[in-house]
């Protein structure tokens, strides 16, 4: 909301901003950083910036609304730190900023507000892949989502994009020097727009597994449909399919030349995945069983050294050296207690104590699946908070 949604006329000072990517520099950098969300109480406890260095203030921006705010009000906030004040959208945020200003406070605010963080994408090149070419690794911190980018020779393909980064891939192909060959989904997601179709109309060649397909994907003439084992060359790389059902029924995987598998929502480096998304919860402890199989017959047999990379990180994830939010599965195997145990106790563990549900995921489905319809930004705003598409990390790790 502006000034003028909210009733009231913005104070005559000048109120500095602060961009998202600045904001995301300043934490990465170890800096104390003071944050005032101005949003509403419901959805900061739904989704906010935090991080170890991050002190987080909830005052929702109707209680300085009033021309004397409230004494109450203002002894939350600290008198000599710097803060950045957000909201949803930016506006709000800027009217907040400027009343404390004039009150003598440090302020500044957030561009865009949390809209302007969930459009941050950044991309770390995976040092430790030695496939043949290059492995990028996309992450969204707003929401913890990851993708990949394998390009060798004057070709490339991408994993798990997404819609609202359509123009990323295609720019940075370009910049590159290669075309966009593939654009590849490794299962039917809850928690963000698939950017596959979008590619796909760019004259991407899409690729969803067979088997997500038959959960009643209405596009499967537009794209190439993947069985266990079929390969895809991307220059002098591979990527194979190698179908581990559980997360989904759908659920694959891609061997990216031997060297990394992209786990989509199956394995992540801090978690493994929640089983109840699809068949809800009385089909989630079928679905867990099925997970413990395709964890022990197809990513466990893999050499130690191949580095597991999902398509999700969470707080509780360590980054590798090159920052990248990747692990060899050896690693995992020793620090992961849930890739373990036998099959009746990870199906209680993992069954126990989920977390809420991706927000708008029953929407979110649909439109991967193509049987409903939304428009850039709605899709962009559906996908808006955090994706909870793991397990609860509680017990899953060792100490």
């Amino acid at each position: 909301m502006n000034p003028d949604e909210l009733g009231v006329e913005m104070p005559d000072v000048t109120v500095e901003s602060t961009s998202p990517e600045q904001l995301k520099a300043r934490i990465d950098d170890g800096e104390a950083v003071t944050l005032l969300d101005a949003r509403m109480s419901s959805d900061y406890e739904e989704w906010a910036i935090d991080g170890e260095n991050v002190e987080s203030i909830n005052v929702p921006y109707f209680q300085f609304l009033d021309e004397e705010i409230d004494d109450a009000v203002l002894e939350q906030l600290p008198e000599d730190d710097h803060m950045t004040v957000l909201c949803a959208k930016g506006g709000a945020s800027e009217y907040v900023a400027a009343e404390l200003s004039v009150r003598g406070y440090d302020v500044d605010h957030l561009e865009d507000g949390m809209n302007g963080w969930a459009s941050i994408y950044e991309a770390e090149e995976i040092t430790g892949y030695d496939g043949a070419g290059t492995l990028v690794q996309y992450q969204r911190p707003s929401s913890g989502c990851l993708g990949y980018m394998v390009y060798d020779g004057d070709e490339a393909a991408v994993i798990d994009p997404l819609r609202a980064f359509t123009d990323r891939y295609l720019e940075d192909a370009a910049e590159l020097g290669v075309d966009l060959t593939y654009a590849i989904d490794t299962h039917i997601h809850a928690d963000h727009i698939s950017g596959v179709r979008a590619l796909v109309e760019e004259g991407v060649e899409g690729v969803v597994p067979a088997a997500a397909a038959e959960r009643g994907v209405t596009y499967t003439d537009q794209v190439t449909l993947a069985e266990d084992g079929d390969e895809f060359d991307v220059g002098d790389a591979t990527i194979e399919t190698v179908f581990t059902p559980g997360h989904t029924t759908g659920m694959t995987s891609y061997l990216v030349d031997d060297s990394l598998l992209a786990t989509g929502d199956g394995l992540f480096i801090e978690s493994v995945a929640r089983p109840d998304l699809e068949e809800g919860d009385d089909g989630a402890p079928d679905a867990a069983r099925m997970l413990y199989e395709s964890l022990q017959e197809r990513v466990l047999t893999l050499d130690d050294d191949v580095l597991v990379g999902g398509a999700h990180f969470s707080d509780a994830a360590e980054p590798a050296d090159d920052g990248t939010y990747t692990a060899p599965i050896g690693d995992l195997r020793e620090r992961m207690d849930a890739l373990s145990m036998d099959e009746d106790d990870f199906v209680d563990l993992v069954l126990a104590d989920m977390p809420p549900r991706p927000a708008n995921y029953e929407d979110i489905i649909a439109t991967n699946l193509g049987q409903q319809a939304a428009d850039d930004e709605e899709a962009f705003t559906l996908e808006l908070g955090p994706n909870n598409c793991a397990a609860s990390q509680d017990a899953l790790t060792s100490d």
